[in-house]
């Protein structure tokens, strides 16, 4: 799929076919969620970055399937045009945003995403513990939900943050890498 074609099939969707919720009531929701983790884990954010990709990773699994109904998109053709699907129809679909495919390698296995806007982090200041703004990647459930996703395609990713504004940082940059192409694969003993 071209990337014009797909910038225009995630505007069709977002206008006409997905029911709208308050960005703000997102926002604030996520925060909140973030918040008692850093709580739950007494601010090892190691361990609540960990979590959070661990429940990225749960939905991501599930949202597969309500994309490819609400988009009507078919399989992509390669890494490519993975990349430009979720960015252009996937993202906007769901958090009305289109973050910047760039930084591929060149084997096109490797890509980055440049995000000019984060609705989950809207409002947020990390916590001042001297900890938080080294080691607590925030929007971090983003990177699960790309892996569970595109597990469910049969495309084993790793994705992690490697810049955050709200770390200080002058963009939010997320880097996913394609790591294999699942085979379908028979349980075993099944004939």
């Amino acid at each position: 799929m071209a990337s014009s074609k797909a910038a225009r099939v995630g505007e069709e969707v977002w206008k006409n076919r997905i029911d709208k919720v308050n960005a703000e009531l997102v926002t604030l929701t996520y925060g909140t969620i973030v918040a008692q983790l850093c709580s739950d884990y007494d601010s090892n954010y190691g361990e609540v970055n960990k979590q959070l990709d661990k429940m990225g990773y749960n939905i991501g699994m599930r949202l597969v399937e309500d994309f490819f109904a609400k988009s009507g998109t078919q399989r992509c053709a390669n890494f490519r045009e993975t990349a430009e699907t979720i960015s252009k129809i996937g993202f906007k679909i769901f958090l009305n945003i289109t973050p910047v495919v760039t930084n591929w390698t060149t084997e096109s296995k490797q890509f980055s995403l440049i995000f000019e806007e984060n609705p989950l982090a809207d409002f947020v200041e990390l916590p001042d513990d001297g900890k938080a703004q080294d080691e607590l990647w925030y929007s971090n459930i983003l990177c699960g939900i790309l892996r569970g996703a595109l597990e469910m395609v049969q495309m084993q990713v790793e994705a992690h943050f490697i810049s955050d504004i709200l770390r200080g940082d002058e963009t939010t940059e997320m880097r996913i890498t394609l790591l294999r192409y699942i085979e379908d694969e028979l349980p075993p003993d099944d004939e």
